[in-house]
């Protein structure tokens, strides 16, 4: 046998070599993993993985290099290239694995499998090169712990290069297990060639010819190996430093975002979205805020409420945009009379309240009066000679209050002084309103306690089918018999509901109380009945709307098509787009969505035709002159036409002679309402009525007169 003899320094190398690769490896599996884009993340994959299988090749010959035998030595380009190839193919495998978003144990051992055959492949193909005569003999034992450690050295390396994909960690914390690598793949190189047996008089058949010559190919291997590994290092270091770069950019620029988004949502949270002044949250918040100083310094303030006279008008006879127009004309003429110190907030409608330091009693009353002159001392759009005027009422801290809740209560309380005093009038709060005010509290604690009790209850007013003369079904209308003082009109307490924000509820409960007794008629025989509820402007923008109508539509058993939503004609159009979704969403449950008060307001055909609405219900503002005047039997005749063409159902309300009856059923109306078809009743009376038919004068029976629905009249 030819005994053979290493050269120490060239173990060294092949050991700084390997742990090199390793280290290679580990960082481009953190580089494919990490990268912005598929197609920048399948470069580092073939272009990391090349890299990585000339370092473990390289690591091979310069272990082959380090080896001495007494006779010349030499490779083969052939077989060198071929196994080059297959610590390539074996590199960019692994870097494959490495990179998947799992790695079970199954695909593990299959991974250590196939890329520990890779490198052993690699090694004994490179021992063929030498193409030694006779052949190389190979120990049994030593082989098969060779190949142990390949396979061992595979896994290691599969599993510390996935556990590691993905950190961020300095390059100490890659060191020890690239040197732990390394060692391994060195092991197995230096067991494979304790396994070869160089018989005596063995010669190197690819030291002569054209194979290549060990010396060159040394310094070659050694030379192009470290710089490939090492400009593959830079190149991901730089990567590195410009992904970070980036990230921190983008954290930059998110961070940027996140504060204007929540500067955006603060302001819309805290301010009316039309004229961009505080909006009621906010205005409790300043009120707060002037109440501390006012308690701590001992000064004062008041709280001045607005409100514009007339203006419900110009919105119904111009349209929500010319009123949009006037609100925000308004804001900004009254804001340029305030001090930077003074609040001016919105609270919604036409409503407006001032919160306004005092330094001496006439300065309340000079700025209310210029107030006054501001809003209606002339036109205040351009393009429009339109005039409204305000009522102004006003509430001092401490003189009158020193709460915020009484200072609103008061400041409203004088205002309405000052619209019975004539409007376009200021009144500053006096004890003799007190009352007045108390009044308005006590009612609207009391209705809080009525929700939910028998105070409540609803009244039906029969809809009249003018094709067969029957009912079709009723319109729920809410009462309240206040325990105290009887049965107390609905335009009293709905303002009161809306403005405190009660009406949901009570809205809530009107929905389910409607459709509790709609299932009672049903269940008496009376299947093709419907049941109409009106929706208040502040329900319609409940976010809970759909759901309660799920809910009660579910509860009661009811198909969703006898259920007919009532929405103003001016609630659909004060936000068309959101009020378009909604409607889509109702007409998705299946229920019946009917227009009220059509032509009273300014409705757009555009969105009129996109409206899923299944009804349309003409005001009886044109049904009252019917018989005397031709102009609104042309209007009626042409919302009659324009529903029809819509595939809308047309209801006219408020019939009250049998002259307009007749215009009516001749125009094409599809149902009629009104006192001569039917008074407002109980469920009970409504039945003993309509139970079975009757002449057409005992369906207008009853008692009580038609008004608030369970919305919003």
């Amino acid at each position: 046998m030819l005994d053979g003899s290493y050269t120490p320094w060239l173990v060294v190398v092949s050991l700084l070599v390997a742990t090199l690769a390793s280290f290679t490896a580990l960082d481009m599996a953190n580089r494919i993993t990490t990268a912005p884009s598929a197609r920048l993340s399948t470069l580092w994959l073939f272009g990391g993985g090349c890299a990585m299988g000339l370092g473990i090749w390289s690591m091979h010959f310069i272990g082959m290099l380090a080896f001495r035998l007494p006779i010349p030595l030499g490779y083969d380009v052939g077989w060198t290239a071929v196994s080059l190839l297959a610590a390539m193919a074996s590199s960019i495998f692994a870097l494959w694995l490495v990179s998947r978003p799992t790695l079970p144990h199954s695909r593990l051992a299959l991974g250590a499998l196939l890329m520990g055959s890779g490198i052993a492949s690699m090694h004994y193909l490179g021992m063929a090169a030498m193409r030694m005569q006779p052949g190389i003999d190979y120990h049994p034992g030593w082989l098969a712990a060779s190949l142990l450690i390949a396979l061992a050295a595979s896994w290691t390396a599969l599993f510390v290069a996935f556990r590691l994909r993905h950190s961020q960690r300095r390059m100490r914390h890659r060191l020890m297990p690239a040197v732990l690598l390394g060692s391994a793949i060195v092991g197995m190189h230096y067991t494979g060639m304790a396994a070869a047996r160089f018989p005596a008089g063995s010669i190197c058949g690819a030291a002569a010819g054209d194979g290549l010559q060990a010396q060159w190919l040394a310094a070659l291997v050694l030379v192009l190996t470290t710089a490939i590994l090492a400009v593959v290092l830079i190149v991901s270091w730089l990567d590195q430093r410009m992904q970070a770069h980036l990230l921190r950019l983008r954290n930059e620029t998110l961070r940027s975002s996140l504060d204007d988004a929540q500067a955006e949502l603060t302001q819309a949270a805290l301010h009316d979205p039309l004229t961009r002044l505080p909006n009621r949250l906010l205005l409790q918040q300043r009120i707060e805020q002037a109440l501390a100083e006012a308690e701590q310094r001992g000064s004062r303030f008041a709280v001045m409420f607005m409100d514009l006279d007339g203006f419900k008008q110009v919105n119904d006879a111009y349209g929500h945009q010319t009123g949009d127009a006037l609100l925000v004309a308004v804001a900004e003429r009254t804001r340029q009379l305030l001090r930077p110190t003074d609040v001016l907030a919105r609270l919604g409608g036409d409503e407006f309240v001032l919160v306004v330091r005092i330094d001496n009693d006439e300065d309340i009353a000079t700025l209310a009066s210029r107030i006054l002159q501001a809003v209606g001392g002339g036109p205040l759009l351009p393009d429009h000679e339109l005039q409204v005027t305000a009522s102004i009422g006003i509430a001092i801290c401490p003189d009158h209050a020193a709460s915020e809740r009484q200072l609103m209560g008061f400041a409203d309380a004088a205002m309405y002084q000052a619209k019975e005093a004539g409007r376009n009038a200021y009144a500053v709060f006096s004890d003799w309103m007190n009352d007045s005010a108390e009044q308005q509290f006590q009612l609207l604690a009391d209705l809080r306690r009525a929700i939910g009790t028998d105070q409540l209850f609803l009244h039906y007013q029969p809809k009249i089918r003018v094709a067969g003369q029957g009912v079709s079904g009723a319109e729920a209308l809410i009462r309240w018999r206040h325990p105290q003082q009887g049965l107390i009109p609905p335009d009293r307490f709905i303002r009161l509901a809306e403005r405190s924000g009660v009406i949901n509820e009570i809205g809530r409960w009107a929905l389910g109380e409607a459709c509790r007794q709609l299932r009672q008629w049903q269940d008496a025989g009376h299947e093709s009945w419907t049941v109409s509820v009106n929706l208040s402007p502040i329900q319609f923008s409940s976010p809970h709307l759909l759901q309660e109508v799920r809910d009660a539509l579910r509860t009661h058993r009811l198909e969703p098509r006898r259920l007919v939503l009532e929405i103003t004609e001016s609630t659909v159009m004060r936000d068309t787009e959101a009020s378009l979704t909604l409607l889509q969403g109702m007409a998705s449950l299946g229920v019946g969505i009917s227009i009220d008060d059509f032509g009273t307001g300014y409705s757009s055909l555009l969105y009129l035709k996109r409206l899923p609405a299944t009804e349309i219900k003409i005001d009886h503002a044109f049904v009252r002159d019917l018989e005397t005047s031709s102009e609104d039997v042309v209007i009626v005749s042409a919302i009659v036409a324009l529903g029809h063409a819509l595939d809308m159902d047309i209801v006219a309300e408020g019939v009250e002679t049998t002259g307009q009856r007749a215009y009516l059923e001749r125009l094409g109306c599809d149902y009629l309402q009104g006192y001569l078809l039917g008074r407002p009743v109980d469920p009970e009376r409504f039945m003993q009525l309509h139970d079975h038919p009757r002449p057409r004068v005992e369906i207008a029976a009853g008692y009580g007169g038609k008004a608030a629905g369970a919305g919003t009249r």
